[in-house]
């Protein structure tokens, strides 16, 4: 029986202004095991990337839970929060922006492995074990994000995801600014660390048609709500409601 290692329980999230609130995300519930991948999939919108920043507490939850290996980490601070976060990583949509333009890659991917006290030398060898895991030669670490391409960049931003072997990796649009040949790299590269790593994923992405290559099971978001919820096959194959079949139809 597969272990279940994140659970999201009722999510809502009201966004405040002055004397207008808007909900984001309206009562979401899911649950992710171990070594699958699960889709989170709506137009622009419809709440997928506030779902993410609510797990990984980038925003406050306004109502629900979210559990963690069993733990209750809804509230977590200091040392809790930050235990939490060496099971979750984020590859975020756009590589570029997520690095610091005056720092070298391989400064950015061992940052975590410094910080957890990791002496140099042994830092700058598992930064090159993990370029090449992604992909990417050691000589990669002396580069600045602006030398590199896009992919090469992202390929950088999954190996600091993995720095500190999280079981999780939230991807949050993290191929939708790639081209099509490279969106098709970055998806095989997540396909063999979900392989031979036993990763579990969320995939947040608006894109269908990748979801149906990558994931196990997938969410249907629209304007807060869970429209549908079910395996690959049961969403593109009996879809439950007309905004799941116009999202089928514009891809497949």
């Amino acid at each position: 029986m597969s272990e279940t290692i994140l659970q999201a329980q009722h999510l809502k999230k009201v966004f405040v202004s002055g004397k207008r609130s808007f909900t984001a995300v309206k009562d979401v519930s899911f649950e992710l095991q171990r070594g699958k991948c699960l889709g989170i999939v709506g137009e622009s919108g419809s709440g997928k990337s506030t779902i993410a920043k609510m797990i990984t507490h980038l925003t406050d939850i306004t109502e629900g839970r979210v559990i963690l290996h069993g733990r209750d980490i809804t509230n977590a601070k200091g040392k809790e929060l930050r235990e939490a976060y060496r099971e979750m990583q984020m590859v975020f949509q756009m590589p570029m922006e997520s690095f610091d333009p005056r720092r070298t890659l391989g400064d950015g991917i061992g940052e975590s492995l410094r910080n957890h006290g990791m002496s140099r030398a042994d830092t700058r060898r598992k930064v090159e074990e993990l370029l090449e895991i992604c992909h990417l030669a050691p000589e990669f670490a002396g580069r600045y994000p602006h030398e590199v391409s896009g992919g090469q960049c992202q390929r950088a931003a999954i190996a600091r995801a993995l720095a500190i072997e999280p079981s999780i990796l939230i991807c949050d649009e993290a191929t939708s600014a790639l081209d099509v040949t490279v969106q098709k790299q970055i998806l095989e590269l997540l396909m063999e660390l979900k392989e031979k790593k036993n990763l579990s994923f969320l995939m947040i992405c608006h894109d269908l048609a990748l979801v149906q290559l990558f994931c196990d099971d997938v969410i249907v978001l629209h304007d807060g709500e869970v429209m549908e919820h079910g395996t690959m096959e049961e969403i593109i194959h009996h879809p439950k409601t007309d905004y799941t079949r116009r999202l089928i139809d514009s891809v497949l």
